[in-house]
């Protein structure tokens, strides 16, 4: 380091208060020019009066020092105790397996109605039943009466149900839009489904925490518990087909090893292509997370669709269906189709991966997508396939030419599969859906009701050999929530869960939503990697043992993201983790060293504690259980404290309450009821002094309990968001502490942690949060009893800065230096860097790396401020994505028309040059359509800094040489707070130096580390039960072709009923 030779021209006087200064910090000086323009002593100064001032509002408003009084009072009443975090989880394990056997049984009591209301059935082709239909219920014609189907239908608003309007007496039913809603299967299974009624009834009464129930046939139809009125989208459709939806898939199968075949040989070009890439997607969407799959085209060679991944098959989640979708858009029709050599390399594959032990272990199948094959190569089948039949085969044939049916049907009654015929778009779904009655029959013939357990849903599945369907039931996130005892895990605490598959249940991290108002659901929530929020376990072997479902204990340094990904926190964590029995789930929880590990029961009598509950300024936490009122319906509409009342009262066998968290929460009302009184008598005096910016003071403490006082009438209240439920962050919620608590918590005892709340903070209008945390002993690893706080005016907080950065020691009354100054620049910022007060009010909220980017970076190279790197494997990022405006062209009468004609002129000579004639109509066609683009968001990796300051350095100066002109400045931190005062020189132009900004950087991936990420498969742990094949199963129900006798005027009738109405 060069020394300032400058130095030696300083006075002696102010040497001497150079030395004395260096002697209470670190002092670092840049690279030399003139002279230290900004006196260190009076910038203390001005640190030291604000920060006196600030300490003594704030404790002043927030009664902190009456309440650490009051529970030194009750130090010796209270007994401290350890959290023993292994016998805790083990404790919240047994209470969800509970709850989730509550569910299961629910279930099976549905499985057996709806098996004997079957058995009892005789299949009617004539049948007439008029039923509720989800869609047509209420609704009227013309003259005023019920349409049919429809009727009327009793809704009333129910909160159990998020307030939706419900029929709790009976069910109605959802029918596909592309399926005839009195098609005779669906009223015979809709009839004899009827008999479900009575148990969606009887379950509910039994256990009130249920929501929604449902039976989803594998017809199509829907029957949902309670009746709810569905409503079309915007377009006027409903797209939702249960057999669609993973719970279904996943109940009605077992785990799979899937190899799909595409035919790219010449024949396939245009439209037949366009359907077989549809075809392939739609069976994509059928895979789950516990099957396995890859993609192959083939003509004289073979192409496997993501090169990186030949020779292996990879998890069927999220991420890599979309992956290999993207690589679909790519294939292209040409040459001669070889199947002999696509179907030996599909064997030779499944083999291979089987044998590596790292697939499903369960069902193998082959999917074949063309429009023709030459041969039965019964010669292959003999060899790799028979006499055990464990690969399947499934043959799609694309197109409306039967030549090739008979053999393709021969593959698969030969190898237990089924042969479907796809000729247009519309056929694809239906089609693609019947592989999944096949293998369902193992499972149904064994009569084995699988419970099965998805990231929402329980479901279980029929017998006898036909798949009746599904029935299943929601369990809310937030009954699971219900289970954890908050007030156990500390302010840090938390418990998570995750799947089989490693894929997160429920954790405070976890962020499945995204944008503002209206939020909608990212397109991977459910396959969240527990590696990607626990992100510091770099070898993850806390995820690895949970999945492989083991106890034990984990502990390592985590870095937590608060206030919006803006702040951080460095905590060590202890993770305790088990299995929950009976689901392929396990439990973990986190409890952060020091005060996180200790808890502390007190003693008040009932009387005491009620009395001191009922005041009007008290809340508990909405979402904590204090008493669970939804078991029964007479207790839905109590408040948590009613509960608490009656329980106590010991009127009310039936109500379940936790008896800890009550005898604690009466104990912090006895505690902190003084407070009440103490904010009346301020608010009394408020008109006789000067404070009129201080709005509200609040408390809360380990039990949930809140107290809050307004110091100003609601409507004068410059932010009424605070402390509502607006305010998630804000509030004690299911999984976290207020954001305001969990910091105060890790500041310094006695001290106050000041912040500002994001992006409101310019013209005058927002406020400043000041909270201290209250210790129960004066010992490091003391538990936090509460936390307390007021919220004042920004613009009341930043004239008290202004006014303590006037003052000087001068005798004489003239300052050498003031914020005033023109060369001078005065910023106020917070342990994390943001601006608080700055002279351009516009910089209020910023981060004071983008105003003043150099002296940032001299902070950092000091030591003030420390960068941490953090990462988001949650994030979503913008992309421009160019596409065809082809929408825009489906909803043009006169193209759809012209497309129509052109259609039915080719299909009149497609048997004389088919592929090529299309393909100059088809090119055509899509010219009209431009390309366009548009910017979408995508999930993506992100790489962020957050920034925290260094606690041992109270103060330090600085000089930056920007070409020749030496910038200083001054940092000096405001006793008693999270707060510095940064003043600046500012007659250099620095704007050489970058500013330095919080934005998140993509993490690019080169195509080796794609590659690499593709093929890694994470530890998983495979589903207990395997059903693949069943010897009683009729292998001759294989398929057949599809009847091809419709006529072009029908079609074109079809078109035109669809074309008018618009």
């Amino acid at each position: 380091m060069q020394v300032d030779r400058s130095g030696v021209l300083f006075s002696a006087g102010s040497t001497w208060l150079l030395l004395l200064f260096s002697t209470l910090s670190i002092r670092v000086t840049g690279v030399g020019g003139t002279h230290q323009s900004i006196p260190p002593s009076v910038v203390k100064l001005w640190a030291s009066a604000f920060g006196g001032e600030m300490k003594s509002i704030s404790a002043k408003y927030s009664g902190s020092q009456l309440l650490q009084k009051k529970y030194k009072e009750f130090e010796r009443a209270v007994r401290v105790e350890e959290i023993d975090g292994l016998w805790l989880v083990k404790r919240l394990a047994e209470n969800m397996e509970e709850m989730f056997h509550k569910k299961a049984q629910a279930m099976k009591r549905l499985v057996e109605a709806a098996e004997e209301a079957h058995l009892q059935h005789e299949e009617d082709p004539n049948l007439q039943y008029e039923y509720f239909n989800a869609v047509l219920i209420n609704e009227v014609d013309e003259e005023g009466n019920s349409v049919e189907l429809g009727g009327e239908f009793i809704l009333q608003p129910n909160d159990h149900f998020n307030n939706l309007s419900v029929n709790l007496n009976l069910s109605v039913v959802q029918v596909p839009t592309n399926m005839y809603n009195k098609d005779s299967a669906i009223v015979n299974g809709v009839y004899w489904s009827e008999a479900l009624n009575k148990v969606f009834v009887d379950n509910f009464e039994r256990d009130p925490s249920l929501i929604w129930q449902y039976f989803g046939s594998a017809k199509g139809f829907f029957r949902q518990y309670p009746g709810i009125k569905w409503k079309p989208d915007e377009h006027g459709v409903i797209a939702f087909d249960c057999r669609n939806r993973k719970w279904y898939i996943q109940a009605a199968t077992s785990p799979k090893d899937v190899v799909i075949l595409v035919d790219v040989s010449g024949s396939m070009k245009g439209l037949r292509l366009t359907i077989a890439r549809q075809t392939v997607s739609s069976i994509l969407d059928t895979l789950g997370d516990d099957d396995f799959f890859n993609i192959i085209a083939y003509n004289e060679e073979l192409h496997y669709v993501e090169p990186c991944l030949n020779g292996t098959l990879v998890q069927a989640d999220v991420t890599n269906k979309d992956h290999f979708r993207e690589h679909l858009d790519k294939l292209f029709a040409q040459g001669i189709g070889m199947l002999d050599i696509a179907l030996t390399e599909a064997f030779n594959l499944l083999s291979d991966f089987n044998e590596t032990g790292r697939g499903s272990e369960c069902s193998q199948a082959i999917m074949l997508v063309t429009d023709g094959a030459v041969d039965t190569y019964d010669a292959i089948f003999a060899k790799y396939n028979w006499p055990e039949r464990k690969v399947r085969i499934f043959p799609y044939l694309i197109g409306r030419e039967s030549a090739f049916a008979e053999n393709l049907k021969w593959m698969a009654c030969a190898n237990k599969g089924y042969f479907t015929q796809i000729s247009t778009l519309a056929d694809v779904q239906e089609n693609v859906m019947e592989y999944l009655h096949v293998l369902s029959r193992p499972k149904v013939i064994d009569r084995e009701h699988d419970t099965v357990w998805t990231e929402a849903y329980i479901d279980s599945t029929r017998n006898r050999g036909i798949l009746l369907g599904v029935v299943g039931t929601d369990v809310p996130v937030s009954e699971l929530l219900k289970t954890i005892p908050k007030y156990k895990l500390g302010i840090h605490g938390y418990a998570f869960a995750i799947t089989n598959n490693g894929y997160i249940l429920t954790h405070p991290d976890l962020r499945p939503l995204y944008g503002d108002g209206k939020k909608r659901r990212k397109p991977n929530y459910s396959s969240v990697d527990l590696s990607e929020v626990e992100w510091e376990d770099k070898e993850d072997t806390l995820r690895n043992a949970m999945v492989n479902r083991k106890t034990g204990i984990f502990s390592m340094e985590v870095k937590k993201s608060v206030d919006k990904g803006k702040r951080v926190l460095i905590l060590h964590n202890d993770y305790y983790y088990t299995d929950i029995k009976g689901t392929p789930f396990s439990l973990g929880v986190a409890l952060s060293r020091g005060h996180g590990k200790f808890f502390f029961r007190g003693n008040v009598t009932v009387e005491e504690g009620l009395h001191d509950l009922e005041h009007p300024d008290v809340a508990l936490a909405d979402e904590w259980t204090y008493c669970n009122t939804d078991e029964h319906p007479e207790h839905r509409y109590l408040s948590q404290i009613e509960a608490i009342k009656l329980y106590l009262s010991g009127h009310e066998p039936h109500l379940y309450c936790d008896k800890e968290l009550i005898q604690e929460v009466l104990f912090d009302a006895v505690v902190t009821a003084p407070l009440e009184a103490y904010w009346t008598s301020l608010v009394l005096n408020k008109s006789e002094n000067s404070d009129k910016g201080v709005e509200i003071a609040y408390l809360g403490t380990r039990t949930g309990l809140s107290r809050i006082n307004l110091f100003v009438v609601p409507d004068e209240l410059t932010s009424k968001d605070f402390l509502t439920a607006e305010d998630r962050e804000g509030v004690f919620n299911a999984d976290h502490f207020p954001l305001w608590y969990k910091r105060a918590a890790e500041q310094v005892p006695g001290t106050f942690v000041y912040s500002l709340p994001f992006n409101t903070g310019s013209e005058n209008k927002s406020v400043v949060l000041a909270s201290t945390a209250i210790q129960l002993l004066d010992e490091r690893k003391s538990p936090i009893a509460a936390a307390v706080g007021i919220q004042m005016k920004l613009e009341f907080f930043q004239k008290k800065f202004w006014t303590a950065s006037r003052q000087c020691a001068a005798l004489d009354g003239k300052c050498s230096i003031s914020c005033d100054d023109e060369n001078i620049n005065c910023y106020l910022i917070d342990n994390n860097g943001f601006i608080l007060v700055a002279e351009d009010y516009t910089l209020t909220g910023n981060f004071f790396g983008e105003a003043e980017g150099a002296v940032m970076n001299k902070l950092l190279q000091m030591g003030s401020f420390k960068r941490v790197t953090l990462y988001d494997y949650q994030a979503l990022c913008w992309v421009y994505s160019e596409s065809s405006d082809s929408g825009r062209t489906l909803l043009d009468p006169y193209f759809a028309f012209f497309s129509a004609v052109k259609w039915i002129l080719t299909e009149l000579v497609i048997f004389l040059v088919e592929f090529n004639l299309y393909s100059w109509w088809y090119s055509d066609l899509t010219a009209k359509a431009q390309r366009t683009g548009r910017t979408m968001q995508v999930p993506c990796d992100t790489e962020y800094p957050a920034f925290i300051s260094e606690r041992t350095i109270k103060e330090n100066t600085g000089n930056i040489d920007c070409d020749g002109c030496v910038k200083s400045f001054v940092i000096q931190q405001i006793p008693s707070s999270n707060l510095f005062m940064v003043v600046v020189d500012n007659k250099c132009d620095c704007s050489m130096f970058e500013p330095i900004t919080m934005d998140p950087i993509e993490i690019m991936y080169n195509e080796s580390l794609k590659c690499e990420r593709l093929k890694m498969q994470k530890d998983r742990r495979r589903p207990d039960t395997c059903h693949p094949f069943h010897p009683e199963e009729n292998s001759m129900e294989c398929g057949g072709a599809v009847n091809l006798t419709q006529s072009l005027v029908t079609t074109l009738l079809c078109l035109l009923v669809a074309l008018f109405p618009r």
